[in-house]
């Protein structure tokens, strides 16, 4: 069986995440381990409080430092960024402030979309908007033709996935803005699954829009997330879902208009997010110590380790096998996929499960170790196996 590429990542990093010295835990999909820089800037944080009262100058500047770090980690400019406290709220103003115009009014969705974009897109019904869906082909993949037969000269709006939370799918970004940009729809990726496991470069990725959060492979927490726009989209689109801090002049208190900043911060709403910005930009800044290119590499290693252990067990992986159509997590066919994820939590592997499927994420404080305990686990449970 092929050992991990880089065996001196996850040597480097894994003390700083305690779990890993109680669990095997592969589950960065639903939320990545606590780690010991994400603790501490919550400490920080809360110190602040009790010593200064409210240091808002000091709170406001750590979620400006989140929103550059993010920045910097996609390849864009701070100005380019919004700062919101979920993926929703972000795709939620974007497309509040959308414009449709007469012969554009189809808003395209995968179905490999988390269910928030595809609501969020089904939402726009009730202003006179309508929605396609792209289906999934009996491979668990896309095919690109489909998103060729869907969008045409009426869609406005292509919202893509970049790796199905489901089964694992990596989509056909290249393909898809290829369509996209003959057809003249603009497109939003959401980047959750893939953001701090996958290099990300919103101008190599063609995209219009791209959305990510804190709570998986950025290792911070809840409540913290981005909206990035093209520059040059950014005065088209006049968002009414808003709120003081997206104002052009926050502090100018007038309550009398609406002036939306010029930057992407029109995206934003109330008061920001203070905690998990200390959370976010600590653990945005540790996946950047690690690098996300060679967090790819090993974890690319790790996933294939797993695959072809899982072969070995008879069982069957639903993700494609071709690692260029697969990202960090690997959804696994189950009999009972949550009576699985019960028995290998009792054995102390803390997975997650979808859509009948187990579902092992991985990131760069995992070893080779974690993957053999995995498969040490399915193979005692093989009955729960589909």
């Amino acid at each position: 069986m092929p050992a991990a590429l880089d065996i001196g990542l996850p040597d480097r990093v894994r003390h700083r995440f305690p779990i890993l010295s109680r669990r095997v835990y592969v589950n960065s999909c639903s939320q990545g381990a606590l780690s010991d820089a994400v603790r501490s800037a919550y400490e920080e944080y809360l110190r602040s409080w009790e010593m200064l009262g409210s240091p808002w100058e000091e709170w406001v500047g750590r979620a400006e430092a989140a929103r550059a770090s993010f920045a910097d980690l996609i390849g864009a400019d701070p100005d380019e960024v919004a700062v919101t406290t979920s993926l929703s709220q972000g795709v939620s103003s974007l497309l509040s402030g959308l414009r449709f115009e007469a012969g554009r009014d189809t808003i395209v969705v995968s179905d490999f979309e988390f269910p928030t974009v595809a609501q969020i897109a089904h939402a726009q019904e009730l202003r006179g908007r309508s929605v396609r869906h792209v289906a999934g082909g009996p491979d668990a993949t896309i095919p690109l033709e489909r998103f060729d037969e869907a969008i045409d000269e009426r869609t406005a709006l292509v919202c893509l996935t970049h790796v199905c939370y489901r089964n694992g799918t990596r989509n056909d970004v290249d393909g898809v803005v290829g369509i996209a940009r003959e057809r003249g729809a603009l497109v939003l990726l959401d980047a959750y699954q893939t953001a701090g496991a996958v290099p990300l470069d919103v101008d190599r990725l063609g995209v219009d829009f791209l959305a990510a959060g804190c709570v998986k492979y950025l290792l911070g927490s809840a409540g913290l997330a981005f909206l990035w726009c093209r520059p040059g989209l950014v005065g088209e689109i006049l968002p009414t879902q808003t709120g003081w801090f997206a104002d052009e002049d926050v502090f100018a208190m007038d309550i009398h208009d609406y002036s939306p900043s010029s930057t992407a911060r029109r995206f934003e709403s109330g008061t920001p997010p203070i905690p998990a910005a200390y959370a976010g930009h600590a653990g945005i800044e540790l996946v950047r110590e690690m690098d996300v290119a060679q967090v790819e590499r090993h974890v690319q290693a790790l996933v294939a380790r797993l695959d072809e252990g899982i072969a070995d067990l008879g069982g069957r992986v639903v993700t494609p096998r071709d690692p260029a159509r697969r990202g960090p997590l690997l959804a696994i066919s189950s009999a009972d996929d949550h009576a699985l994820v019960g028995a290998l939590a009792a054995d102390g592997v803390i997975a997650s499960c979808r859509d009948g499927n187990l579902r092992v994420s991985l990131h760069g404080y995992n070893s080779d170790d974690d993957v053999d305990a995995v498969l040490a686990g399915l193979a005692k449970h093989r009955d729960l196996l589909a």
